[in-house]
């Protein structure tokens, strides 16, 4: 071809803003929508990094940045609910030897150093822009913005996350399904001493934990039962969160103190989704949650968003035809991976949810062996 391909790439996201990287960088035209006007620029509180993640984070060259503004570490530590600490296991360094087995970051900060690396790359950022409608034939895709403009390209991406819209437009009809359990995360000041993630089972709630995310800052998560999210007002959010956090002890009580604004504390449920058969409809392909997602009892979300954004983009600068073939080969490369760890990921709250003393240690190891190989 004469003129270069040109991808338009649906969500700023983790894996979206990955792919336009790796696109720009082997010469494709790259079109980035993005549905919020702020490019998710303050959303999120903390994201736990293992090193899978942190290996495709490096890929995109932008690994000194996240170097150095997060906190990395290498084990994980179990508590009683009154801060006793219980156990410390080793993590195992699925990027490599020479990257952490873990880092958390505040997840703005990251969100910032990608959106950096996006405009540095070349490509079209729109915010505030959605896909309004898509029209394939063998050629490409013919695209409709909401801003009433329209584009032509030799590829989609959606990377819109888990209530993907391009999902649903090319006839997937896969939805996220709750798995039974939510999350409370706010960010908070860093306790002395908190130099990994603890985690607490039982007590007040099923899970309590923390993560360091810089020096100065963690990030903390309380998990419970699924409740009526409309029986919860949001500004009722940090009482909530510190009503559970209050049961537990050791640093617990030095982080429920900065649980006082509602508006930097998040509620979630758990939700489980894997597209079965392929995740592409002609020249739209799916990357990231609009794919697939597990509950973060793993911290596998971000990995494997980030590691589709990976592989296709590989695939897709091979020099193949972008055909079936193609797009098939990226759905087969990636779905027993996936599978793993969406359904350990699932497990491991089940268990909970029944009151079953599953064999967590034995699923968690397995899985973190298998994440080691390259995907």
């Amino acid at each position: 071809m004469t003129n270069p391909r040109t991808v338009l790439v649906v969500g700023g996201g983790p894996s979206g803003n990955a792919m336009t990287i790796l696109l720009r960088r082997a010469g494709p035209a790259v079109d980035l929508i993005e549905a919020r006007p702020d490019w998710n620029a303050t959303t999120g509180s903390g994201i736990t990094l293992q090193g899978n993640a942190l290996r495709v984070l490096r890929e995109l060259g932008v690994w000194d940045q996240v170097s150095t503004y997060g906190f990395a570490f290498g084990s994980l530590g179990v508590t009683a609910p009154d801060g006793n600490l219980l156990h410390v296991a080793e993590d195992l360094q699925t990027g490599g030897e020479d990257l952490p087995a873990t880092l958390g970051m505040q997840r703005p900060r990251l969100q910032q150093i990608l959106m950096d690396a996006v405009r540095v790359s070349g490509a079209t950022v729109r915010l505030g822009t959605t896909a309004e409608s898509l029209e394939q034939d063998a050629e490409g895709v013919s695209v409709r913005f909401s801003d009433g403009t329209a584009g032509r390209y030799d590829l989609v991406v959606g990377a819109d996350g888990l209530g993907s819209a391009t999902r649903a437009a090319i006839g997937i009809t896969a939805k996220p399904e709750p798995t039974g359990m939510a999350i409370w995360r706010a960010p908070a000041p860093r306790p002395q001493g908190v130099t990994r993630t603890d985690l607490t089972y039982g007590g007040p709630a099923y899970i309590a934990g923390y993560c360091p995310t810089s020096e100065d800052t963690i990030y903390a998560y309380v998990v419970e039962a699924c409740r009526d999210r409309a029986s919860i007002p949001p500004q009722a959010y940090a009482d909530e969160m510190r009503r559970l956090a209050q049961g537990y002890g050791g640093v617990w009580s030095e982080i429920v103190q900065h649980l006082d604004d509602p508006a930097q504390v998040n509620y979630t449920w758990f939700d489980r989704l894997l597209v079965e058969g392929s995740w592409h409809r002609g020249r739209v392909v799916l990357v990231g949650d609009a794919a697939h997602c597990c509950p973060p009892t793993l911290a596998q979300g971000a990995a494997m968003s980030l590691e589709d954004a990976s592989v296709l983009a590989e695939l897709l600068t091979s020099g193949r035809a972008w055909d079936d073939e193609l797009f098939q080969a990226y759905y087969e490369r990636r779905i027993p991976r996936v599978r793993t760890v969406v359904e350990a990921s699932v497990q491991l709250g089940q268990w909970q949810l029944d009151g079953v003393r599953g064999d967590a240690p034995g699923l968690i190891g397995r899985t973190m062996a298998i994440l080691k190989e390259l995907p």
